[in-house]
This record gives structure tokens, sequence and C-alpha cells, in this order.
């Protein structure tokens, strides 16, 4: 048995319902094993690509299967161009069929997710439509919420895998806004039984699957790290720019909020820091500080950051560019989230409809 986990575009929340589903199918089967087929952000690990969702769930679920076989096709720069003038969709072929039958061989189940859209990878002939039809799986799309525009966008991604005969079991509708919820969920299910196609799960968004850590923002900003590493898992809920006047910049100060200011801004630091001095760090809070321009604060200001426990991170980059590559970041779960990863089974088990799809898989 497999099932294949698309989506209608990026960051829709595939590798969240894959996690979540993951989770919930491994109490309803003895063997269950993942794979990506296909990856585009990877780490090399013992000089093989692997994709970074392979590595999550292996690290997540313990998986005893081989990394290559769960992520056999990571795309390097160049891989486009050099498929174009000399590859052969073959060899790709027998590397997937090659790793899945490696995987099937151990396991009663394979969850397989896939990247992007439907039509993501028909480049090299390896669209998510593509890889679903090779490995004979049936599909579940995923979608963000909403009415209209999702549904448009589920039909187009569904028309390409209607197009190779890949059945689609049905929609995972996600980040549904709260205040919404009941309408979205009741509209989207009529709309979509008019186009016969079945709702699996309605998900509501929660803010914290959807909010940084200072650990994720310290790795993917490549910063250094001065001080407060007892506070690198703290949320990020909103960053500010301290470039306004030190007393006003307190004004912004709410919540999780991450200041981003050149590194000789003493003034700045020292009002984010007041909450903590006056003992109202409830109201004036800060998750962590970005000191921009590879400027250092002097010893004496880190010293009293240290104190707080606040992470004190130094890049490059000045202000504007920092808070512009904060605003372009993808945050995947990572395998120390273990609140989020528990936030993400209870979500499965209570908005999806895990046992139907069990049985949908099971009679096809």
């Amino acid at each position: 048995m497999n099932i294949y986990i698309a989506a209608t575009r990026q960051n829709d929340g595939k590798t969240v319902v894959s996690l979540g589903l993951l989770s919930a199918l491994r109490k309803r089967v003895k063997n269950i094993a993942y794979m990506k087929p296909v990856g585009q952000q990877y780490r090399v690990i013992d000089g093989k690509k692997i994709d970074k969702d392979a590595i999550l769930m292996d690290k997540i679920f313990n998986f005893n299967e081989k990394l290559p076989d769960m992520s056999p096709i990571a795309i390097p720069k160049g891989f486009t161009e050099n498929y174009i003038l000399r590859g052969k969709r073959i060899n790709l072929e027998n590397k997937i069929k090659r790793a899945y039958n490696n995987l099937a061989k151990n396991n009663d189940f394979i969850l397989i997710e896939g990247t992007g859209h439907a039509g993501v990878g028909s480049v090299f002939d390896m669209s998510n439509a593509d890889v679903a039809k090779l490995l004979g799986a049936k599909v579940i799309i995923v979608s963000c919420g909403g009415i209209g525009r999702p549904i448009d966008e589920i039909m187009l991604n569904r028309a390409q895998f209607d197009a190779r005969g890949v059945e689609v079991l049905g929609v995972i509708v996600n980040k549904v806004r709260k205040s919404k919820y009941k309408k979205i969920d009741r509209l989207i299910r009529k709309g979509l039984a008019r186009k016969k196609t079945d709702v699996l799960g309605t998900i509501p968004f929660e803010e914290v699957l959807s909010n940084p850590t200072v650990s994720e923002l310290l790795e993917d900003l490549k910063g250094e790290l001065i001080c407060g590493h007892g506070g690198l898992n703290r949320a990020v809920e909103r960053f500010v720019i301290g470039d306004v006047v030190a007393h006003q910049v307190l004004d912004y100060f709410s919540g999780g909020t991450l200041l981003i200011t050149p590194g000789n801004r003493e003034d700045i630091i020292f009002s984010a820091l007041s909450g903590w001095v006056l003992g109202v760090a409830n109201k004036y809070n800060i998750s962590g500080i970005v000191a921009t321009y590879g400027k250092r604060p002097p010893q004496k200001i880190i010293d009293v950051i240290d104190r707080t426990n606040i992470p004190l991170i130094v890049v490059e980059e000045d202000s504007f560019s920092t808070a512009r590559e904060i605003n372009n970041m993808i945050f995947k779960l990572r395998a120390e989230d273990k609140p989020k990863i528990k936030k993400t089974e209870d979500l499965i088990e209570k908005y999806v409809d895990v046992d139907k799809i069990f049985k949908l898989i099971k009679n096809k």
C-alpha cells in the first residue's frame, strides 16, 4: 500500500500533513516507510544528497531505512540544464523505482511526499504526476484555506494527475482562518463535491506552526551567536528594525518580537532590554536581537544581554536586507520542535478523516 501527498503550491503545509499522517497511520499499520522521490532542498550526508524532509522524518520516526532510498533524487544547481542537454528519463525512473522497491521489501505501507505543485519536475520528466504514476500511487492534494482560489488550484493540479491516469482520493484543506473555519469548511466541501472531489480534512491555521524559533533564524541567516544559548527555542512572532528614536522602539515590542538593528545602536538595544531591567518583560518582550553590519555591541552591552538569556546574533548584512531575507524565508518543521510536532499530530487526528483515508487506500 502507498499514498502520494501532493500540493497545489509551495508552502501549503504538505510536509506538516505528511508528518501528521505518518504518525496517525503508524497506529494502523505495522511497518511503514517514508519517501521523498524528488527533493529540491538537500544536505550532503556521507557523500549523498539527501532531501531535508527525508532527514526530518527519519529523525522524528527513527526509520530503519537507508536515507538514499528515502531520498533517491535531490536536485543540485545545474541539474536541469544538464538534463535538457543530455539527460535520460529512464535513468531517473530506475533510480526512483529501485529505491521504492528497497523500501517495499520491509514495509507494508509507504507514504510518498511530492515536491511543489503537480507539474514541478516536468522539465526533467519527473513531475509529481509522473512519479505518482511510476509508483502506482493514489494521491491526496493539500491546499491552503479559502474558497475560490483553492478550488481553482485544486482542479488545475488534479487535471495533471487525471491526464496521467493517476487517481486522486481527495484533498486536505490546510491553514483555514479560525474566524471563518465553519463557513469555509462548509463551502469548500460543497464546492468540491460539485467537482466530484472529496474533502478528507479541513485544518485550521495554527500560528505556532508558522512562527520560527530563534534557532531556525540563526541557522538560516548563517549568523554568529554571541550569547543567549538558553533562549534559542523562543518563537519569533514578528520583527522590527531599530531605526527610530530609542524610546519610540518600545511601542513596537509585544509578543515574541525580534529586534534587527546595527550592533552599535546601544540606545536601541538598551531600550529593548528595559522590560527585563524593569521587571515588565511580559509587556516589552523580545525573543532575540540580530546585530547587523557585522558589528558586535561593546562587551559591557553583551554582558547585560547575556544576563537576560536573550540570543544575540551578528550578521554581516544591513538591517533592511536581513529583514527582507527573513520575510522571504520558508520555515519548515525541525526534529527538535517537539511542541510543533505534537501540535501537528493532534491537528491531523482531530481534523483529518484518517480512518477514511486508510479504508480508501486498502480498498483500491
